[in-house]
């Protein structure tokens, strides 16, 4: 019964009659484009005649409207920041350098204690080393009675 045919139709199914609708011109009211007229809470109506003589009736859109930007300062905070951070760095650096110029100056003057001390140190100790003055203390060997042989000494 509902076999398909070769419209791939079942059978039995005839088709309608279409109906095509042909828009009619409208006659101008109004020979002159009429100015829309904007009440409180309504939109504008504008209506537009065409040259052919249609009107043309609807909403007239108004563009949208960006939001007010707010006034963007001359220079960024990213910039601010990152110079005032330089300048920081700048501080920073110039400390440092005079950080280190004194450790610079302390360590030399140890050097320079050290070296002083060792001179003074071994000047004491060749003092004493070489000094005739006075008796020390120890044996004393009387060798007046010895004889000298052939770089000998016989006692």
């Amino acid at each position: 019964m509902n076999e398909p045919t070769a419209y791939h139709r079942p059978a039995g199914y005839e088709p309608t009659a279409v109906e095509v609708h042909h828009p009619a011109p409208i006659t101008p009211a109004h020979t002159m484009p009429l100015v829309p007229v904007q009440s409180g809470a309504i939109p504008a109506v504008a209506s537009v005649v065409l040259p052919d003589g249609r009107v043309i009736t609807g909403y007239a859109i108004e563009p949208a409207k960006p939001e007010p930007v707010a006034a963007k300062p001359a220079v960024s905070r990213a910039a601010v920041n990152i110079a005032l951070g330089g300048i920081g760095f700048g501080a920073v650096c110039g400390g440092l350098v005079l950080l280190t110029t004194f450790i610079a100056a302390l360590a030399a003057l140890i050097h320079q204690l050290i070296i002083l001390a060792a001179v003074i140190f071994g000047g004491w100790v060749a003092v004493q080393v070489f000094s005739a003055s006075g008796h020390r203390g120890g044996t004393t060997v009387n060798i007046r009675k010895a004889v000298f042989k052939r770089n000998h000494f016989h006692g």
